[in-house]
């Protein structure tokens, strides 16, 4: 849609990327500030454990990995709005693509590291920091993706047990 409203794929490409980096502090944000939120009261309790506290009582069941489909898609109205209600109609489609992009990789990312057993540098750090954070340092490493985020607010989980003076 981009292309036919008159941008280049070189001008594509970087709104493309954008949309991807955007996705990333969207990650971090909501895994930080929606899914950590601390809850006193039973519907609270009970809305927080539906939407993200059955996933850390059991972080290795495969239907609690992934956002629904069906809910993704109906977000996915009121996010093209926000993209549209800041951006030209030019620029909507390729940083909302994008956004979803990012969102994509997320959620296989996500379940890969759940599930898989990498073999890689790259994926073998990020299971192990991921899964630092289910069993670990749970108010730490809200980054799923990129631990990004965790370096630029603060947030990143340290790689060892502080020293205890005796």
């Amino acid at each position: 849609m981009s292309i036919s409203r008159g941008l280049s794929l070189p001008e594509i490409v970087p709104l493309i990327a954008l949309g991807i980096f955007i996705w990333t502090l969207i990650e971090y944000t909501l895994h930080r500030f929606l899914f950590h939120i601390k809850t006193k009261s039973y519907w609270g309790n009970t809305a927080h454990y539906l939407l993200h506290g059955c996933h850390h009582k059991h972080p290795m069941d495969h239907l609690r990995l992934v956002f629904p489909p069906a809910a993704t898609a109906v977000l996915c109205f009121p996010f093209w709005n926000l993209v549209k209600l800041f951006t030209t109609l030019s620029v909507t489609p390729a940083l909302f693509g994008g956004g979803m992009l990012g969102y994509v990789m997320y959620d296989i990312t996500h379940y890969y590291l759940h599930h898989a057993h990498p073999t890689r540098a790259v994926t073998k750090n990020l299971k192990k920091y991921h899964l630092s954070h289910h069993f670990r340092i749970q108010d730490k490493g809200f980054g799923i993706t990129s631990s990004l985020w965790d370096i630029v607010f603060g947030t990143l989980p340290t790689t060892k047990a502080p020293k205890t003076e005796q």
